[in-house]
């Protein structure tokens, strides 16, 4: 059974879903319940909302949660060296390419990173383009750079 919760950060309302002891999803704005899940306010949604009440506050800089990712071999390679770009930094498309083994996969990178279901724990914000460019963000550029900025004053 999966729940989802909703709760409202300086960023904007963020949703956030549990699935079988696992966060599956973080995403910003609110939504429905879809067949088969619950709108419910789990231990673990609480934890998840926690720390990121804490990474808000600037008190937090890693998150420990277990997660629930599932995708492709490519993207969960992409997502997992999102998780190594210690907070305050930043990476290329191209430099993630690189880490998975793909130097010539920039673009799919950018596909990947459009793909990530957590977000914000799994940082897909801090790729950025080769050139400096932001790049684009699910969220739209202005979270993207509210993230960045807001991780960079506490780095």
């Amino acid at each position: 059974m999966k729940n989802m919760y909703f709760y409202d950060f300086p960023i904007g309302t963020i949703g956030i879903e549990e699935d079988d002891g696992s966060i599956s999803r973080v995403f910003f704005g609110s939504e429905k319940a879809l067949a088969g899940q619950d709108i419910a306010e789990t231990p673990l949604i609480q934890k998840a909302a926690s720390q990121l009440t804490e990474y808000f506050a600037s008190e937090r800089k890693e998150f420990d949660l277990p997660l629930a990712l599932e995708g492709t071999e490519f993207q969960m390679a992409v997502w997992k060296a999102l998780q190594a770009i210690p907070s305050g930094e930043t990476r290329s498309y191209q430099d993630i390419a690189k880490a998975v083994g793909k130097p010539q996969a920039g673009r799919a990178v950018g596909m990947a990173n459009n793909k990530n279901p957590i977000l914000i724990i799994v940082p897909c914000h801090r790729v950025i383009g080769q050139d400096g460019s932001w790049g684009g963000y699910v969220a739209g550029v202005p979270a993207k750079e509210y993230l960045l900025g807001l991780e960079k004053r506490y780095a």
